[in-house]
């Protein structure tokens, strides 16, 4: 699979899963443009390794929670190079708290970030896609969540189904313009913010529930990402790709059957 000649924009791409999307595009052949929030410190380390693995990479700053950022990315990248072939949206912010005492005003900043960020971006790339008349594919980074109400993550897990159900409608829109819109759902990921929130002997804890044995890595959603624009996978729209090491199967397995008592 090769993504020669493809221009793609990633957003939140500075480190975590967007940066492993951005590093699986680049290392396919796309020239890439990757954006961060202002002020990001992440950001221009992700332009270098991309331009040290020999590829092209444009680093553009810029919130793309709100409209007004979307549209200053959107219109830099367009006039940089002309067009996006392929779109990679992963903006997301998360809190976590017990629904009881979620503060409304955080609520509202997940769902902002998570998710109207995402319709705001979206909107504004398949527009020129649109005008182009050449095609393209978008793909969303949502997550398990997204189908498991894992207490704790009311706004968080909202947001996903939400962005989910919003994406298999876009692709439905956009079929007649031979736009691809899929969504990949990561599991457990070995991220910068998972460390943040959680000690490390609880990733480790969790990593071993696991039925592949192993906590996902950003890379694992890039491949999946790169696969997802690729000429490979023309024929896919509106599907939702799980990339969980078989995260929703862990409370599945033979071992934690419950069997009726032998006869």
């Amino acid at each position: 699979m090769t993504l020669e000649g493809k221009v793609a924009l990633v957003t939140g791409g500075g480190r975590g899963i967007g940066k492993g999307c951005a590093l699986e595009l680049a290392k396919a052949g796309a020239t890439l443009i990757v954006n961060d929030r202002p002020g990001s410190p992440d950001l221009e380390a992700t332009v270098r390794e991309i331009a040290e693995l020999g590829g092209m990479c444009t680093g553009i700053e810029g919130d793309v929670f709100h409209r007004e950022g979307c549209e200053a990315v959107a219109a830099e990248a367009w006039e940089r190079y002309g067009g996006i072939d392929l779109f990679v949206s992963n903006p997301a912010f998360s809190r976590r708290s017990a629904f009881l005492e979620f503060d409304p005003q955080v609520f509202e900043q997940v769902i902002q970030g998570t998710l109207i960020g995402g319709f705001h971006m979206s909107q504004l790339i398949a527009r020129r896609m649109v005008e182009r008349g050449n095609g393209g594919k978008i793909v969303f980074i949502s997550s398990v969540q997204a189908e498991i109400p894992a207490s704790g993550s009311t706004a968080y897990n909202g947001a996903k189904a939400g962005l989910n159900h919003m994406a298999r409608t876009i692709a439905a829109e956009l079929a007649a313009h031979r736009i691809n819109v899929n969504v990949i759902e990561p599991g457990w990921i070995e991220t910068p913010g998972e460390h943040q929130s959680f000690w490390e002997d609880r990733i480790r804890e969790e990593e071993s529930k696991l039925p592949w044995g192993r906590i996902g890595t950003p890379s694992d959603i890039g491949q999946a990402a790169m696969f997802l624009c690729s000429e490979a996978a023309d024929y896919i729209t509106g599907s939702i790709l799980a990339v969980d090491g078989g995260y929703r199967l862990k409370d599945c397995l033979p071992e934690t059957a419950i069997l009726p008592k032998d006869r």
